[in-house]
């Protein structure tokens, strides 16, 4: 090794340096910056030149002395030391690696001429410290389409289940899916996950197929191993389509569940349901249907669950229709002890009663919750459950109700069964479904304070997705490495990716209502309860219950329901009790 000054005009690129792409403009300046106040702290490698040349060639420092140049220096320090036999290629690629980061193409690019000169992918790995997997991924890239390299060049790469998807691909097919995902001037990034599909849509895995062996031997589907996959992954695939869903088609037919159907797809993926079928995304009832399809992309079987309306029930098969009436007037039946006159003038007489006792009658607090849910099973109180198995809670609720009374027809409980059937009662009564069945603010209220976000879904799937709009879907990219695109579908597919491994629930998703709309409904009901407190007729004495219920029968209460969903004042008094 020997020291001389030289002039770097005069010195000559390596044919085999491993950096060919344009380094970073900020880290060049800061070089040439450096080199004008200091010099050239490391003086750079070179070799004499092959085959008896009079002049030097670069073997590392390519970036010093092209910065020496930039700032006018007549003359530099190098050391010259002896050719190595691949021309420096090593040396170059592993002294450039310990400076600026090569980008993964130049890497490749310089890989590729180690192995032309005899080196094996282990021993690249020993010598730059890099697993030898690292070295096989980068190599897949001898198979990418030349205009696809220039891209990732720029520091745009896809990830390695993208590359290998890729690189698997023909230099045809991958012309074909560039022409139509190619960078632009308005959006110079590429989505990787759209080429890697544009290339997978002919390749059907095994991994997604719910068909044994013996369909696929049925159907003559031969299984090629993709050697790029990890060795714990089954990476089998068929390029016969025609031939892998029709098995998955058999297979569906055969498994169909009970209340299933086999549904059809549109023209942009999305299952097709019966007409007037409500589609279910939480947890299916007993009463809801399943559709079968298969997803266009992989092939793979999906299903959903929907519910359809139940069945309007004819006019005459009601217990009082036609039908009771012409028996009523054949069948001679004896005069009752009490005249419809009677039993109404009773009616009023109980609520009058129940109503002044319910008012100013000692009552526990465990009866008091007991009450509150045998109100709820009145035959006034007309439930519209949320629950996806029986829309229809009114006979649930009884059937909650009936634990709490004991022989004799008297109140016996424990407080275990209690808490149990208030539970229970609860699940009927409150909904938050955006239909006949919602209860309102109050809903919310209740899922705020039994802390039910924490049990909401993971909301980052396709079909949730699909409904955010561009600057709801921006707004989601917040607080992880997804970017907005250009096109909404990217945007949208590239939350979805990233949603696979990660949860996401949509702010407007969770149950503290906004402070505005629950103090506006607290004070709404605070003026209607001081109202009604005003409305009273002064003939008992002073009570803050006075005038709650009013003179009006009970049974009309049904046909007077609040606004926020809840019937009559029952949440209020849900409120009430709690406290």
């Amino acid at each position: 090794m020997e020291l001389k000054f030289i002039d770097p005009r005069a010195l000559k690129e390596n044919p085999d340096k491993a950096r060919r792409s344009k380094s970073n403009p900020q880290a060049d300046a800061l070089l040439l910056a450096t080199i004008k106040a200091v010099g050239i702290v490391q003086p750079p490698v070179v070799a004499a030149e092959p085959d008896g040349g009079n002049g030097y060639v670069i073997d590392a420092g390519h970036r010093r002395v092209k910065q020496a140049i930039a700032a006018g220096l007549e003359e530099i320090a190098v050391l010259v030391i002896e050719r190595a036999e691949d021309g420096g290629a090593m040396r170059s690629l592993a002294e450039t690696l310990a400076h600026e980061q090569l980008n993964p193409v130049d890497q490749w690019r310089a890989i590729e001429r180690l192995v032309a000169l005899g080196w094996t992918e282990e021993a690249i790995a020993i010598a730059l410290a890099l697993p030898v997997r690292q070295i096989k991924k980068l190599r897949l890239l001898a198979n990418v389409l030349p205009a696809m390299l220039d891209q990732m060049a720029r520091g745009d790469m896809p990830d390695e289940r993208q590359l290998r998807t890729i690189a698997s691909a023909s230099i045809e097919e991958q012309k074909e899916v560039w022409k139509k995902y190619k960078p632009s001037k308005a959006d110079p990034q590429v989505t990787w996950w759209s080429v890697a599909q544009g290339l997978t849509k002919t390749h059907m895995y095994a991994k997604h197929a719910s068909f044994g062996d013996d369909l696929a031997l049925a159907y003559g589907i031969a299984w090629v191993e993709d050697l790029f996959a990890p060795a714990d992954e089954d990476s089998r695939y068929t390029t016969d389509v025609d031939a892998y869903l029709g098995a998955q088609q058999e297979w569906m037919t055969n498994n169909l569940p009970k209340r299933g159907v086999i549904a059809d797809v549109g023209s942009y993926g999305e299952v097709k349901l019966p007409p007037k079928a409500e589609r279910v995304h939480g947890k299916p009832g007993k009463a809801d249907h399943t559709a079968m399809y298969l997803d266009q992309r992989t092939g793979a079987v999906q299903s959903v669950h929907y519910r359809m309306p139940e069945a309007k029930r004819p006019k005459g098969d009601a217990g009082s229709g036609i039908d009771d009436v012409g028996a009523a007037a054949v069948t001679s039946t004896p005069r009752p002890d009490v005249t419809r006159t009677g039993l109404a003038m009773i009616g009023d007489y109980r609520t009058d009663a129940l109503h002044e006792a319910l008012a100013r009658a000692p009552i526990e607090d465990d009866t008091l919750l007991a009450l509150l849910v045998l109100a709820l099973a009145g035959q006034n109180v007309s439930i519209a459950s949320g629950k996806s198995d029986n829309p229809y809670g009114h006979a649930n609720v009884a059937r909650h109700a009936a634990r709490l009374i004991g022989e004799g027809g008297k109140l016996e409980f424990d407080w275990d069964t209690l808490r149990q059937v208030a539970r229970l009662t609860l699940v009927e009564v409150l909904s938050c479904r955006e239909n006949r069945t919602d209860s309102g603010i109050v809903a919310r209220f209740a899922g705020a304070a039994v802390g039910a976000d924490a049990f909401l879904p993971n909301m980052g799937t396709e079909d949730f997705m699909s409904c955010l709009s561009r600057p709801a879907l921006e707004a989601s990219c917040k607080d992880t490495p997804v970017l907005p695109r250009q096109k909404v579908k990217d945007t949208r597919a590239a939350l979805v990716q990233h949603f696979l491994t990660e949860s996401f629930v949509h702010p407007g998703a969770l149950f503290a209502p906004a402070a505005p709309s629950a103090t506006a409904w607290v004070a709404k009901h605070a003026v209607v309860e001081v109202e009604d407190d005003e409305a009273g007729d002064g003939d008992s004495a002073p009570d803050p219950l006075d005038g709650l219920e009013g003179d009006q029968p009970s049974a009309e209460t049904n046909d007077h329901p609040s606004e926020d969903g809840a019937h009559g004042d029952d949440s209020e008094a849900w409120r009430v009790a709690a406290e």
